[in-house]
């Protein structure tokens, strides 16, 4: 490598570290940490549970994962505005496009077929359709401001259009945090309320069908409301792992509850959290999260581009509310949903989705000449 080259690579890093937000960069990197940390609690059960002989069989997939998202992340925040638009509306038409194969060839688990079986990697492509969905309909919402552009009708189109496939696999968790960014974005444009009222209108009705006519659906929100109706084991299970943790936890690796619950490296890793290492450290993940879905909204705020803006507030709406929903399932505030905790949960479509909707608000938030008002 010359000389010149080493120089000019340590001034794009240079010019990346002072111009992004260092303290959402920071947060992020302790969650991902935070994530190898808990893989590295609960891989030994998942991986007895499913016979594999390697017992941290699951801890070195969630590293070379974290890894990729953690480059994804940064690669992707270097980008401009306009380039980080067009990758999500690029990964957003693949991931449509992967959804509608999915209905014919996809991988089924659990009475679900959200998967691509690719070798022995399982890819979910809605969980890339999300960021892109976010930024696609903060870039229409702001056309819809110039005349003859009918960019509202357009963005409720393609709302549509993902709902119905997510819809089919079927995947309510997911349908449903679309649904609330997508009302966010559109309330944030500053659009008619008499539009957001129909929205709204619409999705309670959609999910009144969706209990009426899904047995999938049904069956948990039965169970969430009452109990004796049906299967809570891991919910319960989560929920006394939570209480036995108490303030300090039960130590590194103390945890009991980590075996006995059936997703505990995915969907229930904040219970382990909360079981091993107690509140103290539920609290630093709350507050993590938080950090970077406030700083974002904040720095959001001061762009002057509207589609960066929307796209930067959508973005943090979409962080934020799949972290909420996450931790909410596990203290039963929430029926389970199927969501991850973003850089936490064991899983790499999460994974790789997470650092692909942090590095796009990275890139939208970047300070740069003329974009701060």
């Amino acid at each position: 490598m010359s000389v010149a080259t080493a120089y000019r690579q340590r001034s794009i890093i240079r010019d990346w570290f002072w111009s992004v937000d260092r303290v959402s960069v920071i947060a992020a990197g302790l969650l991902i940490l935070i994530g190898i940390l808990l893989s590295m609690a609960t891989s030994p059960g998942a991986a007895d549970r499913r016979d594999l002989a390697e017992p941290f069989y699951y801890l070195y997939r969630h590293i070379v994962f974290a890894v990729m998202a953690a480059i994804s992340l940064f690669v992707i925040s270097l980008a401009s505005p306009q380039n980080a638009r067009r990758l999500a509306m690029l990964a957003l038409l693949c991931s449509l496009l992967a959804m509608v194969y999915i209905l014919a060839f996809g991988h089924s688990a659990g009475g679900a077929q959200r998967w691509i079986r690719i070798a022995s990697f399982t890819l979910q492509p809605s969980e890339f359709a999300k960021p892109g969905l976010v930024v696609t309909f903060a870039w229409l919402f702001a056309k819809s401001r110039q005349a003859n552009i009918p960019g509202s009708l357009i963005a409720l189109g393609v709302y549509g259009i993902t709902a119905v496939l997510l819809l089919a696999q079927p995947d309510f968790g997911q349908t449903f945090l679309v649904t609330i960014c997508f009302v966010a974005v559109f309330f944030m444009s500053g659009m008619s309320w008499l539009w957001i009222v129909s929205i709204g209108a619409s999705s309670l009705a959609g999910m009144f069908a969706a209990y009426s006519f899904m047995p999938h659906v049904a069956s948990r929100i039965d169970r969430f409301l009452d109990p004796d109706s049906g299967d809570t084991y891991q919910v319960d299970m989560a929920m006394e792992a939570i209480q036995r943790g108490g303030f300090l936890g039960r130590g590194p690796g103390e945890g009991r509850f980590k075996n006995l619950i059936p997703d505990a490296h995915t969907d229930f890793v904040f219970s382990v959290a909360a079981e091993e290492f107690g509140m103290v450290l539920c609290v630093g993940i709350i507050g993590l999260i938080v950090t970077i879905v406030f700083r974002s909204m904040s720095r959001a705020m001061r762009l002057s581009d509207p589609t960066a803006q929307l796209a930067a507030a959508g973005l943090a709406v979409l962080f934020g509310l799949q972290a909420f929903i996450n931790i909410a399932v596990n203290v039963q505030i929430l029926p389970p949903k199927g969501m991850t905790l973003p850089f936490i949960s064991y899983g790499g479509s999460s994974l790789l989705a997470t650092g692909l909707t942090v590095g796009l608000l990275l890139s939208f938030t970047r300070s740069r000449p003329g974009v701060m008002e």
